[in-house]
């Protein structure tokens, strides 16, 4: 019997043709009711601006806002609308989302939507705005529910009810003392399941997990993650909650972060988008390149100091980039190790030292046996290839296989250190991207290959 392949639903297209149907509104928006928000949002590209504006009519604000929450390109849908209309959408979502649209929209736009926005949008979207783009309160959302410590079971779910309204964000219910500060955090299932005769207090958990809003998002989004919640509360410098960070938020942050990182790791100042124009992507691009344009040009000087080495020897240069390339290679991975071990704010000078450690084990390791390798088969091609004698060519190849061990073990330290001295003074070590150790660990290789075929080849040797 053949076992039946599952094939994926195109939604998009069941959708389109939902909305293109001659069915009357309220059928399209009962059909439209069985499909996630997510799919609608990813068939607006296929309609036409009329059959989008019939759509948007045909659902109603409040469900057009949650669809527009999944847009990446909302600004574009958002334009197609009357600034009444999209001021209405807009104060609809999450306070964050609002943020990010609004992000979207020419400046004027944005003021003149704003203006049209109810006092509590308003508030809550200059709440969000107020704090720097690398603080976590820019990140968080209004949308939670609060209640007071000295209720009662059965008045804190009437609370809940009533906020509910409002604010979907449920999961977790967040508690104030008789002086508006933070107290501690129940569950809604506790709250559910609790008798109506139990005492509130023993369902608050008081040393709930918390972070201060101007707090930087790289210094406390792993201790976010870490606690696995599906929201966690963000206080002011007057313990008072002043909004949440959702599972989802967080969901978005490390990925932001990640994209920042590995732009770092690849020598941009930022991360580029794919309509930034000419200009933005070269300023993005340029003040590595620059610094490693200057670093490459050591490196040249460095060669040049040999120039007695590769005159006499002329054949040792063949075998330069292999030095170059490995011990590049070794060094960025050393880097990524690293970066991802600083993450752990609890990281102790020992524990560093033991990384150090460890990396050059696993340099020395690789390195000898790389090196073995090198001096083997690098000495039987000179030999055979080459037509060298057996002697010359396994000193060739041995001079090789020395200079790749010792460039790795190398290669090793300064890709842990480096970015160990740039977390140190306090620059994120994501900085110590992958081009600058690369040239780096040029310059030592460089050093090492040349100055033992000097000493080695020419000093001892004789060659």
């Amino acid at each position: 019997m053949e076992k039946e392949i599952l094939i994926e639903p195109n939604y998009e297209q069941e959708l389109v043709e939902v909305i293109k149907s001659n069915a009357s509104d309220e059928k399209i928006r009962e059909q439209l009711d069985n499909y996630h928000e997510n799919d609608i949002a990813g068939s607006l590209e296929l309609l036409n601006t009329e059959e989008r504006k019939k759509l948007y009519h045909i659902l109603g604000a409040e469900r057009v806002s949650e669809i527009f929450s999944y847009l990446d390109d909302v600004g574009k849908y958002i334009g197609e609308l009357p600034l009444s209309s999209a001021a209405t959408i807009i104060e609809n979502m999450d306070s964050d989302d609002a943020v990010d649209v609004l992000e979207e929209v020419d400046d004027g736009v944005r003021e003149k939507l704003i203006n049209l926005m109810d006092e509590e949008s308003k508030h809550d979207i200059n709440l969000i705005c107020s704090y720097d783009d690398d603080e976590i309160g820019s990140r968080m959302t209004t949308n939670f529910i609060v209640i007071q410590k000295n209720l009662s079971v059965k008045q804190a779910m009437k609370e809940l009810i009533a906020q509910a309204e409002e604010n979907d964000n449920i999961m977790t219910i967040y508690v104030n003392d008789e002086n508006g500060k933070f107290y501690g955090a129940l569950e809604l299932k506790d709250l559910i399941i609790a008798r109506e005769y139990t005492d509130l207090e023993h369902l608050i958990s008081t040393s709930y997990p918390y972070v201060r809003a101007h707090e930087s998002i790289s210094e406390c989004i792993e201790r976010i993650k870490d606690y696995a919640e599906d929201s966690i509360p963000i206080l002011d410098e007057n313990n008072v909650i002043v909004g949440v960070i959702t599972a989802q938020n967080i969901v978005e942050v490390v990925d932001e972060e990640m994209g920042d990182d590995y732009a770092k790791l690849a020598g941009l100042t930022a991360e580029e988008d794919l309509h930034e124009t000419l200009i933005e992507s070269m300023k993005k691009r340029m003040p590595w390149l620059i610094a490693l344009l200057l670093l490459g040009m050591v490196v040249s000087s460095v060669v040049g100091m040999f120039e007695t080495v590769v005159s006499q020897i002329a054949l040792i240069v063949c075998f330069q980039s292999l030095i170059l390339d490995m011990a590049g290679n070794v060094g960025t991975q050393s880097l990524a190790v690293t970066i991802r071990v600083l993450m752990d704010e609890n990281l102790t000078g020992k524990l560093k030292l033991q990384l150090v450690m460890k990396e050059m084990r696993v340099g020395l390791c690789n390195g000898l046996l790389l090196g073995v390798l090198s001096f083997l088969f690098i000495g039987l091609y000179i030999f055979m290839l080459k037509g060298k004698t057996l002697p010359y060519a396994f000193m060739i190849s041995g001079c090789v296989g020395v200079s790749l061990m010792v460039a790795m073990i190398i290669s090793s330290l300064v890709g842990t250190v480096v970015p160990m001295f740039f977390h140190k003074i306090k620059i994120d070590p994501a900085v110590a991207s992958g081009p600058l150790i690369t040239t780096v660990n040029d310059l030592v290789a460089v050093i090492t290959y040349y100055g033992l075929a000097w000493i080695f080849l020419i000093h001892i040797m004789g060659m």
